[in-house]
């Protein structure tokens, strides 16, 4: 039979801002529940070196998330392991579905959904997913010894794909659609010294290239923006890395939200437009988007919260 289980807070997503609003809320012995999400961890599980978490000069991504899980269960957060189908934010208690079947109820939601990888949308880059396609070097990288590889896009997270696929492969040839990276410039300066990787100037992928039988990548067909001409260059792996977008598909018809679907916090808070449900990290953040901001929203989320319970129980 389906459980039904209430918590004072419920969080959705295990982040940064979720774990931490998750050791937040547990000190303020509000005993909350956080359902983890179809990512446990969030972006940091598919990010290998992280050197600007304060505190540690090296860390690996998928230990430091380990470490706020533990830090959040030790405050005595209870955290699921499930994903939230569907959330109903018309009336309080507010109502979550679980994938597994559980419904949660809660007096305070805190929305920690983060971000998720884009993708081209072409018909070849789907048909090729999980086949010489991917959106993350590190999870896939190790496959790809010894071969070439492609990377896409211009910013951080391009060129920190194409700098770890270094590591296996024999050349990286990061494609850009424009004639400079948006990069930090520490990035793009490791980029241009390691004698393994070209990058392709103005030109945009219009094609993934592969064989079927078996199923697997053979090159990208490549367009120069300017001239229309294009080029085929072989690889066995095309990693996609232009960006994220936030997951706010759980609530676009119930909060307000801007810039292409990040949810509207009020300044200087995590107030969403809905009394009672607060919204922190990458979900929010369209301008910063790193994990020490994600951090501090899922401090002020928790923080938020309790003051909203208290004037509850005031009223």
């Amino acid at each position: 039979m389906a459980e039904t289980r209430h918590s004072k807070i419920l969080i959705i997503g295990s982040g940064p801002a979720g774990y931490t609003a998750a050791v937040y809320a547990a000190r303020a012995m509000t005993n909350p529940i956080l359902v983890q999400g179809l990512q446990p961890g969030g972006q940091l599980t598919i990010t290998t070196e992280v050197e600007n978490w304060p505190g540690d000069s090296h860390v690996q991504g998928p230990d430091l998330m380990v470490r706020m899980e533990e830090h959040a269960k030790a405050m005595g957060a209870e955290v699921i392991s499930d994903y939230i189908s569907s959330l109903d934010l018309s009336k309080r208690p507010f109502t979550a579905q679980a994938d597994s079947g559980t419904t949660f109820t809660a007096d305070a939601v805190i929305l920690a959904t983060g971000a998720q990888a884009k993708w081209l949308g072409l018909p070849s880059e789907e048909k090729f997913k999980g086949f010489g396609v991917s959106a993350c070097a590190t999870c896939d990288g190790f496959f790809y010894r010894g071969k070439e590889v492609v990377v896409i896009g211009g910013g951080n997270t391009a060129v920190e794909e194409a700098l770890f696929l270094t590591n296996f492969a024999t050349k990286v040839t990061l494609i850009h659609r424009r004639d400079s990276l948006r990069a930090e410039k520490i990035m793009q300066d490791r980029l241009f010294k390691n004698p393994k990787v070209q990058v392709l100037w103005n030109h945009s992928v219009e094609e993934v290239l592969g064989d079927t039988s078996p199923l697997g990548v053979t090159a990208v067909r490549a367009k120069n923006v300017e001239t229309g001409e294009t080029t085929d260059v072989p690889c066995a792996g095309f990693f996609v890395a232009i960006g994220h977008a936030p997951a706010s598909e759980l609530v676009k018809d119930q909060l307000e939200l801007h810039n292409g679907g990040y949810v509207k916090v009020k300044p200087g808070s995590t107030l969403t437009s809905i009394p009672g449900v607060f919204a922190a990290g990458d979900l929010t953040d369209h301008v910063y988007r790193q994990a020490v901001t994600s951090a501090g929203m899922g401090c002020m989320a928790a923080l938020d919260a309790e003051r909203f319970l208290a004037e509850q129980d005031e009223a």
